[in-house]
């Protein structure tokens, strides 16, 4: 076996001895370390297949030998299918060394804006909405909606929401950025294509230990709710807007009855957003790095567009055309995403591959 397929093993290992300890439970390290457990729990699993195929290839190297012909061709249809494995588990065990964004595993917040375009912008940005919570739904991750600004036909001028479940950051780190649309609006008499935009933020979720705050550096107001509520809206002082004094970060939730509730929500916004500046501090000698992966992920980047007329979904960074537009908006980004992910992981290869 590779050893560095070992090594895998005994990091595996060694995060399921050190979370043991009671020492270190509710600290940085132990939420690093959970993650980090969950990440080579599956890696652990193909080594130890992989050395049990490894072992079944050398037991029947003998039977080739054999004077039985019947035998002898059930050994090497047995050994063409082992070493067939064998492959495969290599293959993927090689992809758990690859360098890795330790952020993968978090939870998410994502923040949706109608960009230029109007009302067909907001419209849009309720699209992106719908289309993220649907494949966040079908694939197991959970929507927790934190505060909106709806329109009246029906979209948003501003939605942000958690997506929480493991790998959440990993699968949507690659949908910040602009999104584009063009289509004829509902609204458009003449049949004229007209285009819009939205920005998307993805966020990754601070845990409580990671960013500590300080209560004396905060501003908390509290407010009357406003937009969608029925009877609820504007009777009680639910929504909570905090303000970090030190940075001017300005967070605000309202989408839940209970004030308690809203402050929960809004001050898990303001660990995330302080954290991600803490982030983009530290990691500023990294963000070349980050460009040449998959993109910028830079707000300003014109990412994708979704192009109604021609029944397309370009993203530009792949300079890659995906077809079938209405599966894609329901939820259908598969194809998308493992795209992203693949050619991630080629940008990885090649840098491991490349003199030094």
């Amino acid at each position: 076996m590779n050893p560095k397929f070992q090594q895998l093993e005994e990091r595996y290992a060694q995060a399921q001895h050190r979370l043991a300890d009671p020492a270190i439970q509710g600290t940085a390290e132990y939420n690093a370390l959970a993650r980090e457990f969950k990440r080579l729990e599956p890696a652990a699993a193909k080594a130890a297949e992989l050395r049990r195929v490894e072992a079944d290839i050398e037991k029947s190297q003998p039977l080739l030998q054999s004077n039985e012909a019947d035998l002898r061709a059930l050994v090497e249809e047995e050994l063409t299918t082992l070493r067939a494995r064998e492959t495969v588990l290599n293959r993927e065990l090689e992809e758990f060394l690859l360098p890795r964004d330790p952020q993968d595993e978090r939870d998410v917040i994502v923040e949706i804006r109608a960009g230029t375009g109007g009302d067909e912008a907001a419209l849009f940005a309720g699209d992106l909405y719908r289309m993220y919570t649907r494949y966040a739904a079908d694939h197991g991750l959970a929507v927790e909606p934190y505060s909106s600004s709806p329109t009246g036909l029906g979209g948003y001028k501003e939605i942000i929401f958690g997506l929480r479940g493991l790998g959440a950051y990993g699968r949507f780190k690659n949908e910040s950025g602009v999104h584009r649309v063009q289509r004829v609006p509902a609204t458009e008499a003449s049949g004229r294509v007209h285009t819009s935009t939205a920005t998307v933020a993805v966020l990754p979720e601070a845990d409580d230990v990671d960013i500590q705050i300080n209560p004396a550096d905060l501003r908390i107001d509290v407010y009357r709710a406003s937009g969608a509520g029925g009877q609820h809206v504007n009777k009680t002082e639910s929504a909570v807007r905090i303000t970090h004094l030190p940075t001017g970060v300005v967070v605000a939730c309202q989408d839940e009855r209970s004030q308690m509730k809203n402050r929960a929500k809004a001050f898990s916004m303001l660990r995330t957003k302080l954290y991600q500046a803490q982030q983009e501090r530290l990691d500023a000698q990294r963000r070349d790095l980050r460009r040449s992966q998959v993109g910028s992920g830079e707000r300003t980047e014109k990412i994708r567009t979704y192009n109604f007329p021609q029944d397309r979904v370009t993203d530009h960074r792949l300079n890659q055309n995906f077809h079938n537009l209405p599966r894609i908006l329901e939820g259908g980004l598969d194809d998308m995403f493992q795209a992203l992910a693949d050619a991630e992981k080629a940008q990885k290869l090649a840098a491991l591959e490349a003199p030094q």
